[in-house]
C-alpha cells in the first residue's frame, strides 16, 4: 500500500460518492446518507475547494480509498462578532482500508489547509474518543454551543492558530448543506448497488446516545 493524497477531480466523483458510501453504510443510521450529502457540497456555495482531499493508493491501480471534504460555517460570537470556520465532514475511509492511518493523514491536511487560508479552527460533529486522539476537543471547552444553545459531547473543535480561540465562544451555527432531504437520498442512493439495510447494531445505537448528550449551557 502506497497512499498519495491530493485534491479530487470531476473524474472522481462517483467512486468518492461510492467510497462514502461503503464508509458509512449501516454504520451511523441504517443505510446513510453521506454519499448524498458528499454529491450536493460540491455545488454549495461555501464548499472549499482546496479542503476537497482524496487518498489515493497508487498500489492498486491508483484506487481513492478515503475521502474529506469542508465547508465554510460560523460561529455567532457571544460578543456579537461573527467568525468564520471551517466545518470537516463526510471525512471516510473504504472498510478494508480503515485502521491503517489514512483518516490521520486526511485529518492533517485538512489542518494545515485550512490554516494556509486562515482559518482559526475546524469543527466536526463525530466520536470523542476517535478525534481526541487529532487534536480536537470538546467545543463546550471554548464556551461554543450548538443552535439549540446546549453544549453537546459530539461536536468538537481543533484550534489551529497558537493563540487561544476562546474569544470565539458562542453558537455553532451549522452550514444549512447539512440539511438533507431524506426523499432526494433515497432517489440518489438508486445510482449504486442495492445494499442491505440493517438497523439495531451496536455502532448506530452508540451514535444515538453521543447525539443524545446534550445538556443546557452554564456559561461561567
Amino acid at each position: 500500500m502506497n497512499i498519495i493524497l491530493r485534491n479530487e477531480m470531476i473524474k472522481d466523483h462517483y467512486e468518492v460518492e461510492n467510497l462514502i458510501r461503503e464508509a458509512f453504510w449501516n454504520y451511523y443510521t441504517p443505510a446513510c446518507a453521506d454519499h448524498y450529502l458528499v454529491h450536493i457540497m460540491r455545488e454549495c456555495e461555501t464548499f472549499i475547494p482546496s479542503l476537497d482531499i482524496v487518498a489515493v493508493d497508487t498500489d492498486a491501480n491508483d484506487k481513492i480509498v478515503g475521502s474529506s471534504m469542508c465547508v465554510k460555517s460560523h460561529i455567532k460570537g457571544d460578543d456579537g462578532c461573527k467568525y468564520d470556520i471551517v466545518t470537516l465532514g463526510p471525512i471516510g475511509v473504504l472498510p478494508e482500508y480503515q485502521n491503517r492511518g489514512i483518516g490521520a493523514l486526511l485529518l492533517d491536511r485538512s489542518k494545515v489547509i485550512a490554516k494556509e487560508l486562515g482559518y482559526k479552527a475546524i469543527v466536526l460533529c463525530g466520536d470523542p474518543d476517535y478525534y481526541r486522539r487529532h487534536e480536537f476537543v470538546p467545543a463546550e471547552q471554548y464556551l461554543i454551543r450548538n443552535s439549540d444553545n446546549m453544549f453537546m459531547d459530539g461536536l468538537q473543535v481543533c484550534q489551529l492558530e497558537n493563540e487561544t480561540i476562546s474569544g470565539m465562544s458562542g453558537i455553532y451555527i451549522e452550514n444549512p448543506v447539512y440539511n438533507i432531504d431524506e426523499d432526494k437520498v433515497k432517489e440518489f442512493d438508486t445510482n449504486f448497488p442495492t445494499k442491505e439495510i440493517i438497523s439495531g447494531i451496536k455502532m448506530q445505537k452508540r451514535f444515538e446516545q453521543l447525539a443524545g448528550k446534550v445538556r443546557p449551557a452554564v456559561l461561567k
